[in-house]
Order: structure tokens, then C-alpha cells, then sequence
């Protein structure tokens, strides 16, 4: 009888305990990294369309900005008395203003005015429109602008018309006839102005002097002599701007509007070239189905379904992430954003490496299994690293420190990643109020519309004079010393638990106890205010060295109940405190001037921490829109620090006398005590009061 082959196979329990553990470590470790890698790509997709929609965004502020900046001049030249009454004639004055605002609008082409009798003046920086605009304008060599004046008399019968080529300098270089055809009432960017629509663009269109495609940004004038102030934004200039957006290596961003043409694009000179070999002069290139893959497909779905992060694959099947974004200031124009990128160039070396680190996975189980526990160490470590780093970005601790490093290279790029969210948390943290931002981390609640009613504690401050002083000033230094004035005084609301809710202008708002719960808020704003005004003493001391005027600064607190939460809308949010006591900071803070103080609180922080720091009392208003009166003081310095306790402890004797019906023996007192404390303002308000019935206005 033949013995069966089956039986006579025998393995050993060591051989097979390794078989076993070999084939669980392949099955495992294989299944693992197949299902890391598909949930990395989920990761990679997600993190690129963030990213990608989070530049659109910046870009597309960047754009509306920069339409406003040339709006805001645009206003500052129709309100001038020359322009208003149509005083063109002689423009010498004229000449410098516009050769200014063009020198810093650098995507502007020109400015200018035309009037409702057809009279017209322009100033052009022809160097913008290319090399070929200098030959069609007859510009001399030695001119840097041409300006254009055309006036008309005796119901546009008589005409005058000249063009005059200025140096850099506004000197003339040489003068020509102007056209006598040209008549601005006719023009697109005149008659769209008057419609009142809220649109502030005309086009794209080809412009008269240039042939060039592009945007007209106008405003109508709104007093003296009826007329129109505009200003041409070139196309090309807008393609060199977005050429600077680009992300990656195929990466682009571009402008169209709601009819699919594209308006502006890093490669706009080629698309026209090709737009107007197929359908001739003066067209504009459109998002085509068969060109540019599949984005004609992403526009329609955001359309449709108005979420402006999409994906879609080209023919090649390769998978784009695109945003897309509104240029709101652009009105009826319809100019929109979009920003596409493939995928796989974000996180190329992740996905690259997919195969071959199945390869290594094998041979690693295979060939190295007795350095496993050490590779695990290893791992084990990053990991552990990693997970500190994300806690203290969830803590909001966010010290630089360098990427955490490893041998894996997923490892290796999970650690720049999070070395890059660190820095992107701080960036986002300068435009929304870090207390804020620590506690979406923290909590996991998504940034939404809505607010709660709770106590804070209200700061308003304020620069005296801050008009004056800077009206006459070079605008680069006032936006210089006036940032490191914010720095150092809202620096000294964060290290006392507060949160900086805006800046206004030169004003500052911050509030304490929201987001984030502090019991001592009281205490913690009264010692900030101080602070403040501490840094902002020595602030002044370095200005003054420099040549630069002081900023005093006048502070009003108060506490009380507000709403506090995000307003606005879904697109741009806000985070701010709103209600009655925040009127009644803000008052305090404007009521200084009349008083001389510079920190001026009300009665309820006066009584949470009259322990903890000296205050005076300085009077009983009755603002308006309040229905009762309230007492308010002045916050002097914490309880301890100088002898500001002994002229507190002297002027409440003083107020209490002049509080009930003032007698010649309290005007005397206040005069005493005016000998003592000379420089005290709030004892010479009184004197007034008593002398000259000057009183503070509420």
C-alpha cells in the first residue's frame, strides 16, 4: 500500500510560528500601507482644495483691493474744487496730482476727466501699453506721459484739441494736434457712469488711444460741473499680476465673467492670438469645453450648486482641485476668480513613491525583520514628536521651531505639514482675534454666524490729534510709526488675557472674558489700560528721538452685558462685542478730551476692583440714549506703585464739596489743591466749570 504523501510533510513549531508571523506581518503591513496611502490621497485632496481655495480668496481680495485703491483715488480727484468746476484749461496744477496717482497705481494706463460739454483732459503712461504704443502715439523718446486736452465751446462748435508729451519731470518735450473725433460723452465708460447701478466698471472693451483690451474704472462726479472721472486698467497688467499667483508648475489663475470669457490670464497674449485667428479682431478668448480640460465643467457645478472649491480631471484624466471666487467691488461686471492646480504636484513625492514603498514594505518584512522594534523606536519617536507639535498648535502654542525630521519620508513631509499648519494657524490668528482662534482649536467648533450674551470688560482707545499730525505726513511713515504703535499697545491687551476686536483707523477695541472665560477680566483690562499707557509713554520717547510726533493716547473702560459673537456673513465674518455697554465704553474714551484724563472708567469697574487699583472720581454724566446717570473715574495707576493714592485721597475731599452745591469755602479748597497738584487737568476742568460754566459735552 502506498503511503500518503501528505503525511509524510512535517514542519516544525519554529518554522512555523515564523511562516505565520510572516505571512500575518506581510497580510497586515501590506493591507496597512494600501489603506494609508488611500487615505493620504483623501488627505492630499482635501489639504490641495483648502489650500487652493484659501489662495483664491487672498488673490481675490488682492484684485478687489487694488480696484479700490483706484477707486479711493478716483474720489480724491473728483472731489478737488478744479475738477469739480471744469477748470481744465490750465492744468499745470492738475498734472502733478495724476502723474502721482499713476506713479503709484502702476496697473493704471492713464486718468482722466470728461465733462458733460464734451470738454476732456487725460494724462497716459504710454510705457505701460507696451513698446508698440509709443510708435502709434508718436511719443518722442525723451517722453515718459502724453497728456490729451480737448475743449469745446459755443454748444461744441469750436473745438481745441492738443496733445502734449511731458518728460518724467512734467516738462514738455514736444506738442501735436489732438483728435477733433473724439468725443467722451460717446464713450462706453461716460455713459455706464450716470447709471447709478453701484457698477464701478465699464468693459472689457478696446481702448480708443491704445487698441488694447481692457477695464474702465469710473466714478461720476457728484457736484459742481456734471462729468465723469475715470481710469483704464490695462489687460496685460492683470497678466502679469496673476502670473505672480502661480502655485505650482501647472497652476493657474485667471479672470472671466459670467458670459466665460476670459478677461485676464498668465498666458493672455497667446489665447488672444489664437481667439482672433479663429473669430477675428477685438475678441476675447472663452472656457471652452474643448480647451483648458475639464474647467468649463467645475465653473458650471460651482454655478449650479455655489460651492467654490471643485474638482475635475482633464482629458488626460489627471485630477485638478479649482476654487473659485467673486470680485464684489467689480458690480455688474461680473469679474470672478479661478484658481486650478493638479493634485499631485502639491504632494508629489507622496504619491510617487506609492509603488516602490510597497517594494520596500516587502522587502523590509522579508529581509529586515530583526530590525523591526528598532524601526518601530524610530517611529514610534516622530510620531510621538508629531503629536506634541499638533497638541501645542491645539494649545495655541506656536513657537517656531524646526520641522520634526525622520527617515520615513511620509514622516519627514507629515512634519513639514504640520511645521507649515503651525505657521498657517499664526497667520490666520493676525486677521481673526487669537482668543478666538485658540478656542475654535481647542473646542473643534466650526467659525459660524451667531452670538451669546455674557459680561465683558470694553476698551476703546483713541490718538488725540491723530488728524492733525498725520494729514501733512509721508503715507509710508505714517503707516510705519502707526504700526508699531498698534504692536506695542495691543501686545500688552494680549499678555493680560484680552482680545484686540478691530482696529479702527487709529482707534483700538478690545474686549476681555470673550471667547474665552476669564474670571479677573476686570482686573486684567484695568491693568492692560495702564500697561498701555506705560508702553505707550515709552513708544513716544523712541519717536521723539526720531523725529516723529507722540501719540497720546485717551482710554475708555467699561463692563457690562454685550452680545458677543460673529457677524456679517457667511462669506466675510467679524468677530465683535455689540450693545449698550459698548456705546458706553466708547463714550468714556471721547469724554478724556473735555476732561483732560486719559483713562476714564465707569462706576461697575470701579467697584469689581477698587482694591486692586486707585482710581478718582471725576463726575456724573447722563449720555445720551442712556436713561440713567453714572458715575464715572479716573483710573490712576495699582494700589501701591506712587503717590498718586495721596492726590486721590486730597480730591475726593475736593469733589465731594463741589459735588454738593459748591460753597466759597470748596472753590477755595479746589484752588488749594490746585497749588499743590499745578499739572492735574481734571481740577482745572472744575475751575472752569466754576469760573466759566465750561462743562464737558455728553
Amino acid at each position: 500500500m502506498a503511503a500518503n504523501p501528505a503525511k509524510n510533510v512535517r514542519l516544525g513549531f519554529k518554522a512555523s510560528i515564523i511562516a505565520l508571523f510572516v505571512a500575518l506581518v506581510l497580510a497586515i503591513g501590506l493591507t496597512l500601507v494600501y489603506l494609508s496611502f488611500s487615505r493620504i490621497s483623501a488627505i492630499t485632496e482635501a489639504a490641495a482644495s483648502k489650500f487652493i481655495d484659501k489662495v483664491a480668496e487672498l488673490s481675490a481680495d488682492r484684485i478687489g483691493s487694488q480696484l479700490k485703491l483706484i477707486k479711493d483715488n478716483l474720489e480724491i480727484l473728483r472731489d478737488l474744487p478744479s475738477i469739480q468746476g471744469g477748470a481744465i484749461n490750465n492744468a499745470q496744477q492738475l498734472n502733478p496730482l495724476l502723474a502721482a496717482m499713476l506713479e503709484n497705481n502702476q496697473e493704471l494706463f492713464n486718468l482722466y476727466i470728461g465733462y458733460e460739454d464734451g470738454s476732456f483732459i487725460e494724462l497716459d503712461a504710454v510705457d505701460r501699453a507696451g513698446t508698440g504704443a509709443r510708435a502709434k502715439l508718436g511719443m518722442p523718446d525723451e517722453a515718459v506721459f502724453r497728456l490729451v486736452h480737448i475743449s469745446r465751446s459755443n454748444n461744441s462748435e469750436q473745438i481745441e484739441s492738443k496733445r502734449t508729451f511731458l518728460s518724467r519731470k512734467l516738462q514738455v518735450v514736444a506738442e501735436a494736434p489732438g483728435p477733433r473725433d473724439y468725443d467722451p460723452r460717446d464713450r462706453p465708460w461716460y455713459q455706464d457712469a450716470n447709471r447709478n447701478d453701484g457698477s464701478l466698471l465699464t468693459g472689457p472693451y478696446i481702448f480708443f488711444a491704445t487698441g488694447k483690451h481692457g477695464y474702465t474704472i469710473r466714478l461720476p462726479l457728484k457736484a459742481g460741473k456734471q462729468g465723469v472721472v475715470a481710469g483704464d486698467v490695462l489687460l496685460d497688467a492683470t497678466e502679469e499680476l496673476l502670473t505672480k499667483e502661480k502655485l505650482t508648475e501647472s497652476g493657474v489663475v485667471f479672470l472671466f465673467d459670467d458670459a466665460n470669457r476670459i478677461l485676464a490670464h498668465p498666458q493672455m497674449s497667446e489665447l488672444l492670438k489664437r481667439e482672433t485667428a479663429v473669430h477675428g479682431e477685438g475678441t476675447l478668448p472663452r472656457i471652452r469645453a474643448d480647451d483648458m480640460g475639464g474647467v468649463i465643467n467645475a465653473v458650471h457645478a460651482w454655478r449650479a450648486s455655489g460651492v467654490a472649491q471643485q474638482f475635475f480631471r482633464d482629458s488626460g484624466g489627471r485630477l485638478y482641485a479649482a476654487a473659485f471666487r467673486e470680485i464684489p467691488i467689480a458690480g455688474n461686471a461680473n469679474m470672478r476668480l479661478a484658481v486650478l492646480a493638479p493634485v499631485d504636484e502639491f504632494f508629489a513625492n507622496i504619491l510617487s513613491e506609492r509603488n516602490r514603498l510597497f517594494a520596500i514594505a516587502i522587502g523590509f518584512v522579508l529581509l529586515m525583520l530583526p530590525l523591526v522594534f528598532f524601526i518601530g523606536v524610530l517611529l514610534s519617536r516622530s510620531l510621538r514628536a508629531l503629536a506634541i507639535e499638533t497638541d501645542k498648535i491645539q494649545k495655541f502654542e506656536l513657537v517656531s521651531t524646526p520641522p520634526v525630521r525622520s527617515m520615513i519620508r511620509e514622516i519627514d513631509d507629515l512634519g513639514r505639514s504640520v511645521s507649515t499648519m503651525r505657521t498657517v494657524t499664526q497667520t490666520f490668528s493676525n486677521f481673526v482675534p487669537k482668543r478666538l482662534v485658540e478656542q475654535l482649536i481647542r473646542t473643534g467648533t466650526p467659525l459660524q454666524l451667531g452670538g451669546t450674551r455674557r459680561e465683558v470688560s470694553l476698551l476703546f482707545t483713541d490718538v488725540e490729534n491723530f488728524t492733525a499730525i498725520t494729514e501733512k505726513a509721508d503715507p509710508s511713515q505714517v503707516m510705519q510709526y502707526t504700526s508699531r504703535y498698534f504692536a506695542v499697545v495691543s501686545d500688552e491687551v494680549m499678555k493680560r488675557s484680552g482680545t484686540v476686536d478691530k482696529f479702527i483707523g487709529d482707534a483700538i477695541m478690545a474686549i476681555w472674558n470673550a471667547p474665552a472665560d476669564d474670571p479677573d477680566h476686570v482686573s486684567h483690562a484695568c491693568a492692560a489700560a495702564l500697561a498701555m499707557l506705560r508702553a505707550n509713554e515709552r513708544l513716544n520717547a523712541e519717536f521723539e528721538q526720531e523725529g516723529w510726533p507722540a501719540y497720546k493716547t485717551r482710554f475708555g473702560l467699561h463692563i457690562g452685558e454685550a452680545v458677543v459673537g460673529n457677524i456679517g456673513s457667511e462669506d466675510r465674518m467679524n468677530y465683535t462685542a455689540l450693545g449698550a455697554a459698548v456705546n458706553l465704553a466708547a463714550r468714556l474714551e471721547g469724554l478724556n478730551k473735555s476732561y483732560g484724563t486719559s483713562i476714564l472708567v465707569s462706576s461697575a469697574v470701579r467697584e469689581r476692583v477698587a482694591s486692586e487699583f486707585i482710581f478718582r472720581s471725576v463726575d456724573q454724566i447722563s449720555p445720551k440714549g442712556f436713561a440713567e446717570s453714572f458715575d464715572i473715574f479716573e483710573l490712576r495707576c495699582e494700589r501701591g506703585s506712587n503717590s498718586d493714592e495721596h492726590l486721590s485721597q486730597d480730591w475726593e475731599i475736593i469733589y465731594a464739596a463741589l459735588k454738593n452745591k459748591p460753597s466759597a469755602e470748596a472753590e477755595g479748597s479746589l484752588i488749594l489743591f490746585m497749588k499743590k497738584y499745578p499739572d492735574d487737568r481734571v481740577a482745572r476742568y472744575y475751575h472752569r466749570k466754576l469760573f466759566c460754566g465750561q462743562e464737558a459735552s455728553l
